[in-house]
């Protein structure tokens, strides 16, 4: 099986002569179709950057980025724009809907701009909102929803297009712990169920134990990398908290 995302010899320095700092030195990793992959590590060790190079957000001084058989450092201008709108899915800890819009028009959008059949989008988008379970709310506009409903709804636009890769980067932080559970149910069922490959960044071992295999961070480069295996996400969680205590981490977490 190929990989849906190769990284290569990624870094990335900031600043200049004398005041550079290394956030990224020299990563190297694969994520495979179908898998639900987590990013920890204490703060300053690259996760944030690392997310932000895959997402297009910001450049690598050096490496090698692929997606889907695609070189992203190759991509320039309306071709990295398109290439990152079909087939890359975001979901932020601030949901950034549109208040203007109703929930199934926010999901919509990223469809529409594709140029997508007009006749189909709103089936597509009503697809998307009952594999997230917000189908109560396509009528509303955001401030008539919860926190918990506005994510799932930036969640299920964020998979509308069917991207080859969701970029979740703390979807949880600002959810009470109800909504994010909810939240995290239906991004499991994306996983196992449709086959969705997501990347989670996040600083929480309860929504990292979620994830099927857990990245650590430490200094931009891989510190360790740990499997859930079985179903037992209890077993996994304290295997989690193990490392993020080895790597100086807050641990004060329940599962």
């Amino acid at each position: 099986m190929e990989p849906i995302l190769t990284v290569s010899g990624l870094a990335k320095t900031y600043g200049g002569k004398g005041t550079h700092t290394n956030a990224l030195r020299g990563l190297d990793l694969k994520i495979f179709p179908g898998e639900f992959v987590g990013v920890m590590g204490p703060s300053g060790s690259g996760k944030t950057t690392f997310l932000n190079c895959i997402s297009t957000i910001d450049s690598p001084t050096a490496g090698a980025i692929t997606v889907d058989g695609t070189d992203l450092t190759k991509l320039r201008g309306k071709a990295l724009s398109r290439f990152r709108r079909e087939r890359l899915g975001f979901i932020f800890q601030d949901c950034n809907l549109l208040d203007t819009l109703t929930g199934l028009e926010n999901i919509a959008l990223a469809l529409t701009i594709s140029g997508y059949d007009p006749r189909k989008v709103e089936k597509r988008a009503k697809e998307a909102a009952r594999l997230l379970g917000v189908e109560e709310v396509l009528d509303k506009y955001p401030y008539q929803m919860s926190g918990g409903q506005q994510q799932r709804v930036a969640a299920a636009r964020a998979i509308v297009t069917r991207p080859a890769l969701i970029l979740a980067d703390e979807p949880t932080g600002a959810l009470d712990s109800k909504a994010a559970g909810l939240l995290l149910q239906q991004l499991d069922a994306l996983n196992r169920e449709e086959g969705a490959t997501i990347l989670m960044v996040t600083h929480d071992a309860f929504t990292a134990s979620w994830c099927r295999r857990i990245l650590f961070l430490q200094d931009g480069k891989l510190y360790r990398e740990i499997l859930r295996r079985g179903e037992d996400r209890s077993t996994f969680f304290r295997e989690i908290l193990s490392v993020v205590s080895e790597l100086g981490g807050d641990v004060d977490h329940a599962l």
